[in-house]
């Protein structure tokens, strides 16, 4: 029955770097579609440029959801992101329009597109803080060892710097004896509750390293340095989850006088560039993917768009998403 049809879902994602901003304006542009932003750090307020975050002038007349929504200090997690992407979904399908989510952050994803059950109990504060202080005390590899010995294949999936998913895994196992990798797996296999188109932008590794060492110098000239010094004097620390992005732990470790500018700056290409062979090889275990190499399209911003349109039904066509 018609009443049963399932909605739309349009997700673009890629590794960073690789374009999705400039592509997922076009693409709203042209469904008449609202942005929900799936990126584990543009939902802090202040950290622009580390995040490569979109000015408020580049979006147009495009709704974007989930940018600027929390102080550094809040702490933010993948069953926060799916209530908020969930709730923002709601408003958007009620206005008729079309939800497009963009993003980098494979697990967020996939999160929503599967409607995953967490099935998270009560947080125990107190394992967690005894968590956090075991990372302090002897750092994140030896909590990496950790979950490895309960969850190898969390630990495979978890890189050892991610503080904040090891002791996710880690709660998940003391709260229910099981392992979050197993329960990830199961539900990853669900059917998605969307009519899904999942877009994957890609590039040859060479460009895609290229633009990653470019945008980390171009995000240096804008000030990222400025940026983590600001957030450093507003209080914030190291051992925050939002203090974990990819060139904000850098940076501190310079200014706490661990390293050089220069050493931070170049561990912040390297790590960019393992957090985006990260992400590829996320993206190569979704399925129903539609991959979208940009060579093959001369790197044609207008063709590519094009491409994506005629996955799409009514492609060109601005649709009602309210009518399902």
């Amino acid at each position: 029955m018609q009443e049963h049809k399932k909605k739309p879902l349009i997700v673009l994602t890629g590794p960073t770097a690789v374009g999705k901003t400039k592509l997922s304006l076009m693409l709203a542009g042209a469904l008449g579609g609202e942005i929900i932003s799936a990126d584990s750090m543009q939902v802090y307020r202040g950290m622009d440029i580390g995040t490569a975050k979109i000015a408020a002038a580049e979006m147009g007349d495009i709704p974007h959801h989930l940018i600027d929504i929390l102080s550094p200090r809040e702490e933010f997690n993948i069953v926060r992101f799916q209530k908020l992407a969930k709730e923002a979904m709601e408003g958007i399908y009620e206005r008729g329009k079309l939800p497009i989510l963009v993003g980098g952050t494979g697990f967020y994803i996939q999160s929503v597109t599967r409607e995953i059950d967490f099935s998270e109990s009560e947080a125990d504060g107190s394992l967690r803080e005894e968590l956090l202080a075991f990372a302090k005390e002897y750092g994140a590899r030896a909590l990496h060892g950790r979950l490895a010995a309960v969850d190898p294949g969390a630990a495979a999936q978890i890189h050892e710097n991610n503080i904040k998913r090891t002791i996710r895994a880690l709660e998940y196992h003391a709260q229910t004896g099981g392992r979050i990798s197993e329960h990830n797996e199961e539900q990853a296999g669900h059917t998605s509750p969307y009519e899904l188109y999942y877009f994957v932008l890609t590039a040859p590794r060479d460009v895609l390293y290229e633009n990653i060492d470019r945008r980390v110098d171009a995000m240096i000239a804008a000030g990222l340095l400025d940026e983590v010094k600001r957030l450093r004097e507003e209080g914030m620390t190291r051992g925050m989850v939002s203090m974990q992005g990819l060139g904000y732990k850098e940076l501190f470790e310079y200014l706490d006088g661990e390293t050089t500018l220069q050493d931070a700056i170049g561990k912040i290409k390297r790590d960019t560039r393992h957090f985006a062979k990260r992400q590829l090889t996320w993206f190569k275990r979704e399925k129903q993917v539609i991959w979208i190499n940009k060579e093959e399209f001369q790197y044609d911003e207008g063709r590519i768009l094009s491409a994506i349109l005629g996955f799409l039904p009514k492609s060109g066509e601005k649709r009602n998403a309210g009518d399902t």
